[in-house]
């Protein structure tokens, strides 16, 4: 069984994960509360409006996912010598759940990437055959070398840099999800 990964809410209702714009209008106050982490750079402000190419929706009107199973994420983090929780928790979903779902994986990479504020390129974003998926073993390379440069510099910085990501237009079922630590090891 493969699986895709989402960070779970500090504040959670009921047992199927929602995209922000749905959550505006079925649950303001958390709506509110997650839409925060945007105003932390005005150039992340501009995720909001970003368009999502093959999908034709808005950043948040997808749910983010990670292909890979997060503890690879915090074993990097950690090799570079970032003192980080390993208490963060995350839902680890069969990708069947999201069958009902159009589904599309971004090539978040850097040669492509020209910031927050620029539009997605139509060639990073490709249609996901759930039937095919597999999820990624290893963390991209830019994104050891985006780690090393940005705790060298002493930047606060992105966790998901340069990995690629799962965007699902829909709701996503978690009633059978596991709910993993990201400092676990991995099976």
């Amino acid at each position: 069984m493969n699986y895709v990964y989402h960070m779970v809410p500090k504040t959670m209702v009921g047992e199927k994960l929602f995209p922000l714009n749905q959550l505006k209008t079925t649950q303001a106050i958390l709506y509110f509360e997650y839409v925060k982490k945007y105003n932390d750079h005005p150039a992340r402000r501009k995720l909001l409006e970003r368009k999502i190419p093959k999908l034709n929706c808005l950043w948040n009107d997808v749910i983010h996912f990670l292909p890979l199973h997060p503890t690879l994420v915090y074993n990097a983090l950690k090799e570079v010598g970032v003192n980080i929780n390993g208490d963060k928790k995350f839902y680890k979903i069969p990708i069947t759940n999201l069958q009902d779902n159009k589904n599309v994986i971004y090539i978040y990479n850097k040669e492509n990437y020209q910031g927050p504020d620029a539009e997605i390129v139509n060639e990073t974003i490709h249609l996901l055959d759930i039937n095919k998926y597999e999820e990624i073993a290893t963390i991209p390379s830019d994104t050891i070398s985006y780690y090393e440069e940005e705790h060298i510099n002493g930047k606060r910085f992105g966790m998901f840099q340069f990995i690629p990501h799962i965007f699902s237009l829909g709701k996503v079922n978690i009633s059978n999800a596991e709910v993993v630590s990201w400092g676990d090891k991995t099976n």
